[in-house]
């Protein structure tokens, strides 16, 4: 599928998109693409009582002026990047919007302050609808340090260049394309990746009657070790530079890889991409991932065309 060659970044104004923005910038620069900022919103209505119960639309020029005043300061603020941009104000939901403009860009960016919790999962935010159904990888970059979400005036934290990539692995179709996106990843950014498999191996012992009681946990490690290093040299093939560390691990996916966050520049992960309510309700490792990661996520779903090369971007579930 061809798409353009830029980076779809949704602005608000708020400090955790401006952050995002950042991020984009750094990696249109590394991926040669340029930049497609993309400020919407929609028009609110309220009911009205002298109306008989009708409603009555606002006036927009102000919200559209605002909305513009968003991307000159975005525009500015990446100025001397050498990176081309293009603005763009449109009306619609902003996650509508970027989902239907992710058909025809590389890579979609959008910030988020890592709140996370049951509000954000059932109302799906930007950052969690968007990764869900988009047709291109989409990468959300928390504004949090410490775990802790960062108040809207504080200075924002300097990009960190993409040097140690860690991509989860659990044996399936679209964990395999993220190891093979992260991959290629690698030889953009010039990072070494970390493939992580993880079984909660010690809370499944006793639970199910079925279970022995005394599981040999060094020997599925040692299987999933095995299995994990199949995977990854599959994947490796026509990739002879790239240095892939592989750990198979005790825990749950969503639990390792936001350890590994803190100190790592980039998680890749895949998704089935189900989507909708219950998809966003009910949550996956991809959705606990982006809800408490320390560095950016990137999430590719069945939607991303496998075929297409690293340089569009792509992520795991």
């Amino acid at each position: 599928m061809a798409r353009d060659d830029v980076v779809l970044v949704g602005l608000d104004g708020s400090a955790a998109s401006l952050h995002a923005l950042d991020w984009a910038t750094a990696a249109a620069q590394a991926h040669r693409l340029g930049l497609l900022l993309v400020c919407s919103y929609a028009l609110p209505s309220f009911t009205a009582a002298s109306l008989d119960g009708g409603y009555a639309a606002l006036d927009d020029t102000a919200i559209q002026e605002g909305a513009k005043a968003v991307l000159a300061e975005a525009t500015a603020r990446i100025s001397d990047s050498g990176v081309p941009v293009t603005a763009k104000v449109m009306t619609g939901d902003a996650a509508g919007v970027l989902v239907e403009l992710s058909r025809d860009v590389r890579m979609a960016v959008v910030g988020t302050r890592g709140r996370g919790g049951f509000a954000d999962r059932l109302l799906g935010t930007v950052s969690s609808a968007l990764p869900a159904h988009a047709y291109c990888p989409t990468v959300v970059v928390p504004l949090r340090e410490h775990g802790h979400a960062l108040p809207d005036d504080a200075a924002l934290p300097p990009v960190r260049p993409v040097r140690r990539i860690v991509v989860g692995v659990d044996g399936s179709p679209r964990a395999e394309q993220a190891l093979r996106y992260a991959i290629a990843e690698a030889e953009v950014w010039g990072a070494e990746v970390t493939a992580v498999a993880g079984v909660p191996i010690g809370s499944m012992t006793g639970v199910l009657a079925w279970l022995p009681d005394a599981v040999d946990h060094e020997q599925v490690l040692r299987d999933m070790a095995e299995g994990l290093n199949v995977v990854v040299d599959r994947a490796l093939v026509g990739h002879p530079d790239v240095v892939v560390k592989r750990h198979a691990l005790d825990g749950s996916g969503a639990e390792l890889l936001t350890e590994f966050s803190v100190a790592t520049d980039l998680i890749v992960v895949g998704s089935r991409g189900r989507g909708g309510f219950a998809g966003l309700l009910l949550g996956s490792t991809s959705q606990a991932v982006l809800h408490h990661s320390e560095c950016p996520v990137v999430v590719v779903t069945h939607r991303c065309a496998q075929d297409e090369p690293a340089t569009q971007g792509a992520a795991t579930s």
